[in-house]
């Protein structure tokens, strides 16, 4: 068993993760495209002239619309969610440069911290501390896999790249407040070695060591993330960084979810596990875009609590407050994954 690392923050979600099954938030983009934002809305007045289109960079509302993003997060802790991320899923300079706004990408993790730091300190109590986690997100270009179907040795992006990238963007979140880091929606082992690399040579350098979540995805039934690890090997590729849980996320629903889960469990025998499925599979006739409902989500999150699979769950594409509330209802019973 790996000594597990003494947290400068966060030092309660261990103990917390022992007693009882811990909630997660839901989707952000789901609850932005609820206010059906425009072109303007999204500038603000600040970049009003600004002269390439960034409706869509849901990032960017962290600074032009920092109202949306609080009323997000006080909707999902009103729900009972113990843990909320950051909107900071995109805000790499790497994917930022998609809008030319690279440069922004220090003050968009900033501010986005500190947004749902206030909102977990106006909602924590004494028996139930809310905490704020420091997303990191997937970047729009891969290390593993060739943008260019005639070249399978193209990249367009290098370790060093990545590095970089997440080395700012994890100094950023740390010193705007967040309790611990959920890396998350890995689909490429490489890019998420670089983000592993940066986080531990922050830590070195700053002093602080937070808690560390990671979260792959699995892309479809080959049980496989699409560069081509399986969730076992995933594991063992980043078992080094000594997460505090390990975990799957995004692109199936839990009913498809749930052998990748029950892998997981068994080889990753010394970490807490997480799961945030989507709500299913896309629909695009349901007001969300996903096809499951609030019962049926918490139903099936229930089951995989009641057979000791997990000790973090939540939603992601697709669910809303409403979801949460309904998975904190599921599992409160029950007792979390124990090893």
């Amino acid at each position: 068993m790996l000594q597990p690392p003494q947290y400068t923050r966060g030092q309660a979600l261990p103990g917390i993760l022992k007693q009882r099954i811990v909630v997660l938030d839901g989707a952000m983009g789901t609850m932005i495209q609820r206010f059906k934002l425009n072109e303007a809305q999204y500038r603000g007045q600040r970049f009003k002239d600004f002269p390439k289109d960034v409706k869509g960079n849901n990032e960017l509302l962290s600074l032009t619309r920092p109202d949306v993003i609080r009323d997000i997060h006080e909707g999902y802790l009103a729900a009972g969610a113990d843990l909320v991320e950051t909107n900071t899923f995109g805000a790499t300079t790497i994917a930022q440069a998609d809008y030319d706004m690279a440069d922004l990408a220090i003050e968009m993790n900033r501010a986005s911290a500190q947004l749902a730091r206030a909102a977990c300190d106006q909602f924590s109590t004494p028996d139930k501390p809310r905490f704020a986690l420091g997303a990191l997100g997937p970047t729009p270009k891969t290390a593993s896999i060739s943008p260019d179907v005639n070249d399978p040795g193209a990249r367009n992006v290098n370790f060093e790249e990545l590095r970089q990238a997440y080395y700012e963007q994890v100094q950023a979140l740390v010193e705007g407040g967040v309790d611990a880091l959920l890396l998350e929606t890995i689909f490429d082992t490489l890019n998420a070695k670089a983000a592993l690399f940066a986080i531990d040579e922050y830590f070195e350098a700053s002093g602080e060591r937070l808690p560390l979540i990671i979260s792959g995805t699995v892309t479809d039934a080959s049980g496989r993330i699409l560069s081509g690890q399986t969730v076992t090997a995933f594991w063992h590729s980043v078992r080094h960084a000594k997460p505090l849980a390990i975990g799957l996320n995004c692109a199936l629903g839990a009913a498809l979810m749930r052998p990748y889960i029950q892998e997981l469990a068994k080889v990753a025998g010394d970490t807490f596990i997480s799961c945030y499925p989507n709500a299913g599979l896309p629909n695009p006739m349901s007001e969300t875009g996903f096809d499951e409902t609030p019962e049926v989500t918490s139903r099936l999150l229930h089951e995989f609590a009641a057979e000791g699979l997990v000790n973090i769950v939540g939603g992601c594409c697709g669910t809303t407050p409403e979801h949460i509330a309904a998975i904190g209802q599921a599992v409160g019973p029950l007792r979390p994954r124990m090893f």
